[in-house]
Protein backbone atom coordinates (compact mmCIF):
# COMPACT_ATOMS: atom_id res chain seq x y z
CA UNK A 1 0.00 0.00 0.00
CA UNK A 2 1.26 3.71 -0.93
CA UNK A 3 0.34 7.10 0.49
CA UNK A 4 1.11 10.08 1.80
CA UNK A 5 0.57 8.51 5.38
CA UNK A 6 3.39 5.56 4.58
CA UNK A 7 5.54 8.07 3.30
CA UNK A 8 5.17 10.03 6.74
CA UNK A 9 5.77 6.63 8.64
CA UNK A 10 8.75 6.63 6.66
CA UNK A 11 9.94 9.68 8.24
CA UNK A 12 9.21 8.85 11.35
CA UNK A 13 11.55 5.37 11.72
CA UNK A 14 15.04 7.40 10.47
CA UNK A 15 13.47 10.99 11.84
CA UNK A 16 16.71 11.42 13.37
CA UNK A 17 18.40 11.59 9.68
CA UNK A 18 15.85 14.29 9.17
CA UNK A 19 18.18 16.67 12.06
CA UNK A 20 21.32 15.64 10.83
CA UNK A 21 21.77 15.13 7.07
CA UNK A 22 23.26 18.37 5.35
CA UNK A 23 20.96 18.35 2.32
CA UNK A 24 17.29 16.96 2.58
CA UNK A 25 17.72 15.45 -0.56
CA UNK A 26 20.00 13.19 1.31
CA UNK A 27 18.15 11.91 3.11
CA UNK A 28 17.47 7.71 2.60
CA UNK A 29 13.66 8.10 1.04
CA UNK A 30 11.90 4.71 1.05
CA UNK A 31 12.23 4.22 -2.65
CA UNK A 32 9.54 1.42 -2.18
CA UNK A 33 7.41 3.85 -1.93
CA UNK A 34 8.31 6.14 -4.71
CA UNK A 35 7.65 6.15 -8.26
CA UNK A 36 9.73 9.11 -8.96
CA UNK A 37 12.84 10.93 -7.64
CA UNK A 38 14.36 13.77 -9.00
CA UNK A 39 16.40 17.07 -8.15
CA UNK A 40 15.68 20.15 -9.40
CA UNK A 41 12.48 19.64 -11.16
CA UNK A 42 9.06 19.39 -9.57
CA UNK A 43 7.99 17.24 -8.26
CA UNK A 44 10.97 16.12 -6.16
CA UNK A 45 9.27 12.75 -5.22
CA UNK A 46 5.92 11.17 -6.24
CA UNK A 47 4.52 7.91 -4.06
CA UNK A 48 3.43 4.82 -6.47
CA UNK A 49 -0.24 5.10 -6.99
CA UNK A 50 -2.27 1.90 -5.77
CA UNK A 51 -4.30 -0.14 -8.58
CA UNK A 52 -7.02 -0.21 -5.56
CA UNK A 53 -7.89 3.41 -4.59
CA UNK A 54 -10.71 2.71 -2.12
CA UNK A 55 -8.87 3.37 0.99
CA UNK A 56 -5.46 4.92 -0.70
CA UNK A 57 -4.99 6.44 -3.80
CA UNK A 58 -1.00 6.87 -3.57
CA UNK A 59 0.24 9.02 -6.17
CA UNK A 60 0.72 12.36 -4.27
CA UNK A 61 3.59 14.87 -5.62
CA UNK A 62 5.79 15.91 -2.76
CA UNK A 63 8.34 19.27 -2.85
CA UNK A 64 11.31 19.49 -0.42
CA UNK A 65 12.18 22.51 1.04
CA UNK A 66 15.41 22.99 3.23
CA UNK A 67 16.70 26.16 4.52
CA UNK A 68 18.95 26.78 7.76
CA UNK A 69 16.57 29.11 9.08
CA UNK A 70 13.29 29.56 10.01
CA UNK A 71 11.43 30.31 6.79
CA UNK A 72 10.53 28.56 4.00
CA UNK A 73 12.64 28.70 0.78
CA UNK A 74 10.94 30.51 -2.13
CA UNK A 75 9.45 28.70 -4.55
CA UNK A 76 10.96 28.87 -7.84
CA UNK A 77 9.16 28.65 -11.36
CA UNK A 78 5.80 26.47 -10.11
CA UNK A 79 4.07 28.27 -7.60
CA UNK A 80 2.68 26.07 -4.32
CA UNK A 81 -0.46 24.24 -4.90
CA UNK A 82 -2.88 21.51 -3.07
CA UNK A 83 -3.34 19.59 -6.29
CA UNK A 84 -1.89 19.61 -9.49
CA UNK A 85 -3.23 17.76 -12.94
CA UNK A 86 -0.29 14.94 -13.83
CA UNK A 87 -0.92 16.26 -17.25
CA UNK A 88 0.53 19.53 -16.69
CA UNK A 89 3.66 17.58 -14.75
CA UNK A 90 4.40 15.05 -17.80
CA UNK A 91 5.16 17.15 -20.57
CA UNK A 92 5.85 14.58 -23.84
CA UNK A 93 6.61 10.75 -24.76
CA UNK A 94 10.33 11.98 -23.32
CA UNK A 95 9.49 13.65 -20.04
CA UNK A 96 12.13 12.10 -17.60
CA UNK A 97 8.80 12.22 -14.96
CA UNK A 98 6.74 9.54 -17.26
CA UNK A 99 9.06 7.26 -18.19
CA UNK A 100 10.27 6.64 -14.21
CA UNK A 101 6.73 6.29 -13.55
CA UNK A 102 6.14 4.29 -16.14
CA UNK A 103 8.85 2.08 -14.65
CA UNK A 104 8.03 2.04 -11.38
CA UNK A 105 4.51 0.17 -12.97
CA UNK A 106 2.30 2.90 -12.71
CA UNK A 107 -1.14 4.02 -14.68
CA UNK A 108 -0.38 7.31 -14.60
CA UNK A 109 -3.54 8.90 -16.24
CA UNK A 110 -5.90 6.51 -13.66
CA UNK A 111 -5.50 9.41 -11.20
CA UNK A 112 -5.34 13.16 -13.04
CA UNK A 113 -5.54 15.03 -9.91
CA UNK A 114 -2.78 14.55 -7.73
CA UNK A 115 -2.40 16.22 -4.22
CA UNK A 116 0.32 17.96 -3.57
CA UNK A 117 2.49 17.96 -0.35
CA UNK A 118 5.72 20.04 0.54
CA UNK A 119 8.44 18.29 3.23
CA UNK A 120 9.83 21.36 4.69
CA UNK A 121 13.13 21.88 6.96
CA UNK A 122 14.36 24.71 8.91
CA UNK A 123 17.35 25.17 11.12
CA UNK A 124 17.87 28.00 13.67
CA UNK A 125 20.51 27.53 16.61
CA UNK A 126 21.03 24.05 16.94
CA UNK A 127 17.41 23.16 16.59
CA UNK A 128 15.31 21.79 13.17
CA UNK A 129 11.33 21.85 12.42
CA UNK A 130 10.42 19.40 10.06
CA UNK A 131 7.13 19.29 8.51
CA UNK A 132 5.08 17.24 6.07
CA UNK A 133 2.39 19.46 5.19
CA UNK A 134 -0.65 19.92 2.41
CA UNK A 135 -0.77 22.27 -0.32
CA UNK A 136 -3.41 23.92 0.98
CA UNK A 137 -1.27 25.83 3.17
CA UNK A 138 -0.02 27.77 0.87
CA UNK A 139 -2.54 27.85 -1.83
CA UNK A 140 -5.14 30.29 -0.28
CA UNK A 141 -6.28 31.67 -3.67
CA UNK A 142 -6.17 30.32 -6.41
CA UNK A 143 -2.96 30.32 -8.52
CA UNK A 144 -5.01 32.07 -11.66
CA UNK A 145 -6.22 34.73 -8.60
CA UNK A 146 -3.05 35.07 -7.13
CA UNK A 147 -1.57 35.85 -10.75
CA UNK A 148 -4.50 37.81 -11.96
CA UNK A 149 -3.89 40.40 -8.84
CA UNK A 150 -0.55 40.77 -9.02
CA UNK A 151 -0.51 41.88 -12.37
CA UNK A 152 -3.41 44.30 -11.90
CA UNK A 153 -1.44 45.90 -9.46
CA UNK A 154 1.32 45.98 -11.74
CA UNK A 155 -0.42 47.35 -13.92
CA UNK A 156 -2.25 49.74 -11.80
CA UNK A 157 1.05 51.18 -10.70
CA UNK A 158 1.59 52.14 -14.32
CA UNK A 159 -1.91 53.87 -14.51
CA UNK A 160 -0.23 56.33 -12.09
CA UNK A 161 2.81 56.75 -12.97
CA UNK A 162 2.00 58.04 -16.34
CA UNK A 163 -1.08 59.82 -15.52
CA UNK A 164 -3.33 57.28 -18.07
CA UNK A 165 -6.72 55.89 -17.53
CA UNK A 166 -8.33 52.42 -18.90
CA UNK A 167 -12.07 51.28 -18.28
CA UNK A 168 -12.93 48.92 -15.66
CA UNK A 169 -13.86 46.23 -18.21
CA UNK A 170 -11.00 46.62 -20.41
CA UNK A 171 -8.56 46.21 -17.14
CA UNK A 172 -10.41 43.25 -16.21
CA UNK A 173 -9.78 41.98 -19.69
CA UNK A 174 -6.33 42.38 -19.90
CA UNK A 175 -5.91 40.57 -15.99
CA UNK A 176 -7.51 37.89 -16.99
CA UNK A 177 -5.41 37.30 -20.01
CA UNK A 178 -2.09 37.33 -17.79
CA UNK A 179 -3.77 34.40 -15.25
CA UNK A 180 -2.10 31.34 -16.77
CA UNK A 181 1.32 30.64 -15.33
CA UNK A 182 2.04 29.05 -18.72
CA UNK A 183 2.21 32.41 -20.48
CA UNK A 184 5.32 33.71 -18.23
CA UNK A 185 6.80 29.84 -18.65
CA UNK A 186 7.23 30.04 -22.40
CA UNK A 187 10.61 31.67 -24.34
CA UNK A 188 9.93 34.22 -26.15
CA UNK A 189 11.75 34.81 -29.73
CA UNK A 190 11.52 38.19 -30.71
CA UNK A 191 12.67 39.12 -34.51
CA UNK A 192 16.56 40.60 -34.68
CA UNK A 193 16.94 40.64 -30.99
CA UNK A 194 19.91 37.95 -30.40
CA UNK A 195 18.51 36.93 -27.09
CA UNK A 196 15.38 34.98 -26.14
CA UNK A 197 13.22 36.41 -23.12
CA UNK A 198 11.75 34.53 -20.23
CA UNK A 199 8.85 35.49 -17.49
CA UNK A 200 10.11 33.55 -14.15
CA UNK A 201 7.72 33.51 -11.47
CA UNK A 202 9.30 33.52 -7.83
CA UNK A 203 7.00 33.03 -4.90
CA UNK A 204 8.01 33.94 -1.13
CA UNK A 205 6.04 33.27 1.79
CA UNK A 206 5.01 35.59 4.18
CA UNK A 207 4.67 34.84 7.94
CA UNK A 208 1.33 34.40 8.23
CA UNK A 209 2.00 30.65 5.69
CA UNK A 210 5.56 30.27 7.09
CA UNK A 211 4.97 26.91 9.25
CA UNK A 212 8.24 27.20 11.04
CA UNK A 213 7.37 30.67 12.22
CA UNK A 214 7.41 30.58 16.30
CA UNK A 215 5.39 33.47 16.54
CA UNK A 216 2.74 32.62 13.89
CA UNK A 217 2.15 28.81 14.87
CA UNK A 218 3.95 28.14 17.88
CA UNK A 219 2.61 25.14 18.75
CA UNK A 220 5.33 23.55 15.73
CA UNK A 221 8.17 22.87 18.50
CA UNK A 222 11.40 22.86 18.14
CA UNK A 223 13.44 19.50 16.89
CA UNK A 224 9.74 17.98 16.23
CA UNK A 225 8.18 16.34 12.91
CA UNK A 226 5.17 17.01 11.77
CA UNK A 227 2.36 15.87 9.52
CA UNK A 228 -0.24 18.53 8.51
CA UNK A 229 -3.28 17.71 7.02
CA UNK A 230 -6.38 20.53 6.12
CA UNK A 231 -9.49 19.99 8.31
CA UNK A 232 -12.55 21.91 6.92
CA UNK A 233 -14.91 19.13 8.68
CA UNK A 234 -15.59 16.79 11.25
CA UNK A 235 -15.74 14.23 8.00
CA UNK A 236 -11.92 15.23 7.53
CA UNK A 237 -11.26 14.45 11.03
CA UNK A 238 -12.79 11.02 10.92
CA UNK A 239 -11.17 10.07 7.19
CA UNK A 240 -7.39 11.16 8.77
CA UNK A 241 -7.94 9.63 11.89
CA UNK A 242 -9.18 6.51 10.06
CA UNK A 243 -5.99 6.01 7.58
CA UNK A 244 -3.69 7.07 10.50
CA UNK A 245 -4.79 3.85 12.16
CA UNK A 246 -4.34 1.90 9.45
CA UNK A 247 -0.96 2.68 9.27
CA UNK A 248 0.11 2.98 13.01
CA UNK A 249 -0.62 0.91 15.91
CA UNK A 250 -1.77 1.80 18.64
CA UNK A 251 1.42 2.10 20.73
CA UNK A 252 3.10 4.28 18.21
CA UNK A 253 0.24 6.48 18.09
CA UNK A 254 0.15 6.85 21.18
CA UNK A 255 3.64 8.70 21.01
CA UNK A 256 2.26 11.26 18.82
CA UNK A 257 1.11 14.89 19.79
CA UNK A 258 -1.95 15.40 17.89
CA UNK A 259 -3.99 18.69 17.77
CA UNK A 260 -5.48 21.18 15.66
CA UNK A 261 -3.88 24.39 14.67
CA UNK A 262 -5.59 27.73 12.81
CA UNK A 263 -4.10 29.33 10.01
CA UNK A 264 -4.07 32.69 9.60
CA UNK A 265 -5.93 32.59 6.44
CA UNK A 266 -7.20 28.83 5.76
CA UNK A 267 -9.10 27.42 8.07
CA UNK A 268 -8.08 24.71 10.52
CA UNK A 269 -5.43 22.00 10.21
CA UNK A 270 -4.77 18.34 11.78
CA UNK A 271 -1.16 18.07 13.17
CA UNK A 272 0.52 14.82 13.76
CA UNK A 273 3.94 15.72 15.60
CA UNK A 274 6.71 13.78 16.91
CA UNK A 275 9.70 14.70 18.66
CA UNK A 276 13.32 14.05 17.01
Amino acid sequence: MYSIYHFFRSLTENRQVLKTCSRLDQFPFNEKLLSCKNTGIFPDLAIRLNKDKSMFTGGELIELKDRSSYSVSSFNSTIPSRNKKIQDIILGENSIIKKQMEEAGDDILSLHDRDVYYLVRGKKNQNTKVCLVNGSFFETVSIENLISQSFSQVLDERLRESGQEISAEFKQTLTSLFSQQQNFSKVRNIDKASVKLRFRIMTEVKAEGNILNPKKYPEIKDNTLSFLLPLHSAEDEKFILTRLEIVFNPDELSAFSIFKIKHHFNGHFFVVQLPF
